[in-house]
């Protein structure tokens, strides 16, 4: 517990604070806070006034560890004897990768820098030459995340979003069972221009979870949290996970799924995408708000204050600004560019998306000065592409090959649906091991797929599969991915509450993606 408590420090932000758990939780936040944040005070174990031994402080011991881990793992592959089939080369890529991947858990450093670091090492240690090394950055796919950032930031800035959350709490907020369908429906709306599902959940649905529970009397750090804020918490987490699978756009890993099912000759387009998660979708996100109400309900049902406190902050608010309505114009058009522009116009997902960005600037909704400072998409830029720029190596030189013929192996012996099956639970709940959907596709995707796709499995079915999961084990922990932290952090729900509803959620996940999806793939003739 305290390895998977230590993964979700994000750059020394507190997800974890003393005072929102009760009994053995609330010790365990004091300790972990003591070893993950303590970075730059005073404080020692073992200090006396008299002169006795000074220990290091537990969080430097934890820093060190986040260093020498990476590096560690990374060596240890590196002297591992290298197997047969593996072109020159590529023992090492895998090294590399292997210790970047553990680095962007772990973090010794904020995203951008561990993947320059593991860059850097690739060219210095000669494994790459430059121009190899560089290319991820021309990958057409990582714009895409990069412009759909900036177009997510036209919500936040102009306030759309915040408004179309409340138009559906004042539509459907007479009971908590309502309010968490409006929330259902302002992330399905807002997810497909949202590739991050970390802004969606941080700017727009988790400002809107606590004013309701604190106008319901639900307050974090003391019993009154099971009100209403726990169960609004864990079961936006559960959604934004639904909503994320989707869409092409509205994950930062799944145009990283897209890509390298692409290195694998399986093409996936928006519309496809979007097509075969329809079904599913839409059944998961009636499903689990009910489910969430009945295994972890609130114990207010109704609340019929919320309509009147949504229509007063949209009296607030006022009509519609200029900025508000290009945005939904500009919004309505890329949904139009997205799904049927590639066959009418011939135009590419990341044309498209910059086409909205600059209608954006053209208008004046957005400002250069506005781009330039949405860190989190350059820092996406830069991560994201020496991920693919590496995982595509790993597939030039053999390594994926020689890893899906490991697997293959292991799942030999039994028809192609059952090593399918087999195959994607383990994908799934080795999430339990990632503190990232991103890391988690960069280093298990490809092999994954090439796997299910040598035991008989149909390419674009298993592709599609693979990438719905790779967005819904977002919700398994607290830690899970970058929405977990931020609806975790706001202290309603205990570790223990967040696993074990992350855990039925997820097998309610299962059951719906694969087997009405399954039957809806069918009908879309993919298998």
């Amino acid at each position: 517990m305290p390895f998977f408590t230590a993964l979700i420090d994000r750059g020394g932000e507190r997800w974890l604070r003393p005072g929102q758990r009760s009994g053995a939780g609330r010790a365990l936040c004091r300790e972990w806070n003591m070893l993950l944040f303590d970075a730059g005070g005073s404080r020692t174990e073992g200090t006396a006034q008299g002169g006795g031994s000074i220990r290091p402080r537990r969080a430097d011991v934890w820093t060190a560890v986040k260093w020498i881990a990476p590096v560690a793992v990374g060596v240890t592959i590196y002297l591992l004897p290298e197997p047969d089939g593996i072109k020159s080369g590529g023992w090492a890529v895998l090294a590399i990768f292997a210790a970047t991947v553990l680095g962007l858990i772990l973090q010794p450093l904020p995203l951008g820098a561990v993947a320059l670091v593991g860059l850097t090492a690739a060219m210095i240690t000669g494994t790459l030459e430059p121009d190899i090394a560089l290319g991820g950055f021309s990958e057409p796919t990582i714009w895409l995340i990069v412009a759909a950032f900036f177009i997510s930031l036209g919500f936040t800035k102009t306030g759309l979003g915040r408004r179309i959350a409340l138009v559906f709490v004042r539509a459907l907020g007479r009971s908590s069972l309502g309010l968490a369908y409006g929330i259902t429906l302002t992330d399905l709306v807002l997810a497909p221009a949202t590739p991050s599902n970390t802004a969606r959940s941080g700017g727009v649905i988790h400002p809107v979870i606590r004013s309701l529970s604190v106008n319901a009397g639900s307050r974090p750090d003391d019993e009154s949290r099971r009100r209403l804020g726990a169960y609004l918490s864990v079961t936006a987490m559960q959604i934004n996970t639904v909503t994320s699978a989707m869409f092409l756009t509205s994950m930062a890993a799944n145009p990283l799924a897209q890509k390298l099912a692409a290195d694998r000759g399986v093409d996936l387009t928006w519309t496809s995408w979007a097509l075969a998660a329809l079904v599913p979708g839409l059944v998961a996100l009636l499903v689990l708000p009910a489910l969430l109400y009945r295994v972890f309900p609130p114990s207010v049902r109704k609340t019929p204050e919320a309509p009147a406190q949504a229509r007063e902050q949209l009296r607030e608010l006022g009509p519609m600004s200029r900025q508000e309505w290009v945005m939904g114009a500009v919004f309505v058009l890329l949904l139009l560019l997205w799904s049927v522009g590639g066959q009418v116009y011939d135009l590419s997902a990341t044309v498209s998306a910059f086409t909205g960005v600059a209608l954006l600037l053209v208008t004046g909704v957005l400002t250069w000065g506005d781009l330039v400072a949405e860190k989190a998409a350059w820092t996406t830029l830069v991560w994201f592409s020496v991920l693919v720029m590496m995982a595509g190596q790993l597939q030039e030189l053999g390594v994926i090959g020689w890893f899906s013929d490991s697997i293959t192996d292991a799942t030999s012996g039994v028809g192609w649906q059952t090593a399918f099956v087999i195959l994607t639970l383990v994908y799934f709940f080795s999430h339990y091991l990632f503190a990232s959907n991103t890391a988690h596709v960069a280093a298990m995707y490809t092999a994954f797929l090439a796997a299910a796709v040598a035991t008989g499995a149909p390419p674009v079915m298993a592709a599609l599969v693979l990438g719905f999961l790779s967005s819904l084990y977002g919700g398994l922990t607290h830690y899970a991915s970058g929405p977990a932290p931020v609806l975790f952090g706001g202290g309603y729900v205990t570790l223990a509450e967040w696993w074990r509803t992350g855990l039925a959620a997820a097998v309610a996940n299962i059951a719906v993606w694969m087997g009405v999806g399954a039957v809806w793939l069918k009908v879309l003739g993919h298998w």
